[in-house]
């Protein structure tokens, strides 16, 4: 099987009706009839005329030898018209051990359930089957889409069995796999649901990269520019909906490919496709990313013209970025505004409030948004303390960072290694060695290690007291510190240069 994403597909313009799956071909043989007939009527006619406590019990009596897949497959065809007895019987067969399945009868009661529109089952029961040991050389998920559509007019099955078999191909990370079904189902003219190609972009967008997942996009559903657009709306039995392109445009937002986002926005377009809420916040963000928070702000109007209520999603999006542009009265009018229309403020949101503040160096304002914080019981996290205590510290009120470091410890947010160092140089800088010494301790206990700014700080407290002892005694320790950091180092280069490339 290939390992690289599949090349374009050519659609036709004349798809082929669901029915000429039956002439898809394989090189195996379907598995032949039960030569058994009367065996086969006798089990059917037991099943659904006597009564469930004496019926099972009857068979075990009956057919203590048990049952060939091919005779299961045949008495539960009978049964299809009552999905739910079928499958007590193949959970009958399984448990006293009266069937050896194979990937065969699996496909029956796939198709079964599938057509009974219970599909968290069939779901199932397709994850257990591409577990069972395959054949030679063919991987167990590819003959099982062989025998589903081998089989499939035979169990009047539903066109989505092969939706269920590529999203559960993904749970398994068995991405080749479903890239290949995808692939075999379009070469027959049978489109996956809208659904089943989104799943399949954000899972190759996720584990080989954007430019991968916007590939497959192509492939599935023909995506292109110009004239070739025009042609694809004429001939598109699926196209590609807003989360076909919101998964697209957040892909290329993480990985950092913002110009991208902008065309997938621009394809999404020309396609007709009406962009949602999540839509105008992935593009803002991008803007934002890129500093261009005026543009972000017209999408934001365009937005409410449209009559799409921003929720929190977007409000965050616009909040921080008018916040990292050091817009906090903007980014405030925001947040109330969010009160005011009944959203609810994340944390999140408090978070970005917090950062904005630190960053116009308006320490009190920060310390009323985190009080609020924390009586909304929202707790931040790691860098975000970092910036509060950073703040502080550099007001001159590290006692405060201090208590809130205590504070958040004790309510299991770890603090980063630069919010102890933070910590220390204001403690050492205020000549409260003691303390510094203590969270020093603690620091190295958490297993950061202290740099040569650390030494700095404390030489510096120590020589303000006049305590030349420590401050020898230190110097000593910073010149072996660095000495080792420089073997270490040299150790790992000429480690580096050796290994073959």
């Amino acid at each position: 099987m290939a390992n690289q994403i599949l090349k374009p597909h050519v659609l036709s313009k004349s798809p082929k009706p669901l029915f000429s799956l039956s002439s898809f071909s394989f090189s195996t043989t379907s598995s032949p009839l039960s030569d058994q007939p009367d065996q086969i009527t006798v089990v059917t006619s037991i099943l659904t005329h006597q009564r469930s406590k004496s019926r099972w019990s009857t068979v075990l009596t009956l057919f203590p030898s048990g049952f060939t897949p091919s005779q299961f497959s045949q008495i539960t065809l009978r049964l299809k018209n009552n999905p739910h007895l079928a499958l007590r019987f193949f959970l009958f067969t399984k448990q006293k051990s009266l069937c050896n399945h194979n990937l065969s009868s699996y496909s029956t009661m796939i198709h079964i359930l599938s057509r009974a529109r219970l599909k968290t089952r069939a779901r199932e029961l397709i994850r257990v089957a591409i577990r069972t040991p395959g054949i030679e050389n063919e991987p167990t998920h590819l003959k099982l889409f062989e025998l589903l559509v081998k089989t499939y007019n035979e169990c009047g099955s539903a066109p989505f069995v092969f939706d269920l078999l590529v999203k559960s191909c993904l749970q398994m990370k068995k991405l080749d796999g479903s890239i290949e079904i995808v692939r075999m189902l379009l070469s027959t003219g049978i489109r996956p649901q809208v659904s089943t190609c989104n799943a399949l972009i954000w899972e190759v967008s996720k584990c080989r990269g954007a430019n991968k997942g916007y590939e497959v996009y192509k492939e599935v559903f023909g995506g292109g520019n110009g004239e070739r657009e025009s042609n694809v709306k004429r001939i598109l039995k699926v196209r590609p909906n807003v989360h076909t392109f919101n998964a697209l445009m957040l892909c290329f937002y993480r990985e950092g490919l913002l110009e991208k986002v902008g065309e997938v926005w621009n394809e999404m377009e020309s396609l007709g496709c009406v962009p949602n809420g999540y839509s105008y916040s992935v593009l803002m963000a991008a803007f934002c990313e890129e500093g261009k928070v005026r543009e972000a702000e017209e999408l934001w109007g365009e937005m409410r013209v449209k009559g799409l209520e921003p929720d929190i999603v977007a409000y965050n999006t616009m909040i921080d970025g008018l916040c990292k542009s050091g817009e906090i009265m903007r980014a405030e009018e925001l947040f109330r505004e969010m009160g005011l229309n009944g959203i609810e403020a994340t944390c999140v949101t408090y978070e970005n409030l917090i950062n904005g503040y630190c960053k116009v160096a308006d320490i009190d304002s920060a310390m009323l948004i985190y009080k609020d914080m924390f009586r909304k019981d929202f707790r931040p996290q790691g860098l975000t303390v970092e910036v509060l205590i950073r703040g502080l510290c550099d007001g001159g009120m590290v006692l405060e960072a201090l208590e809130i470091m205590k504070a958040l410890k004790e309510l299991g947010v770890c603090p980063t290694g630069k919010s102890y160092e933070l910590l220390i140089e204001g403690l050492c800088e205020e000549r409260k060695m003691e303390e510094a010494l203590k969270l020093q301790a603690e620091m190295v206990g958490k297993g950061f290690k202290p740099n040569l700014g650390l030494y700095d700080a404390f030489i510096d407290g120590y020589l303000r007291q006049g305590n030349e002892e420590m401050v020898t005694m230190l110097r000593k320790e910073a010149l072996e510190t660095q000495k080792r950091a420089a073997e270490e180092l040299d150790v790992y280069c000429s480690t580096s240069w050796s290994r073959p490339v």
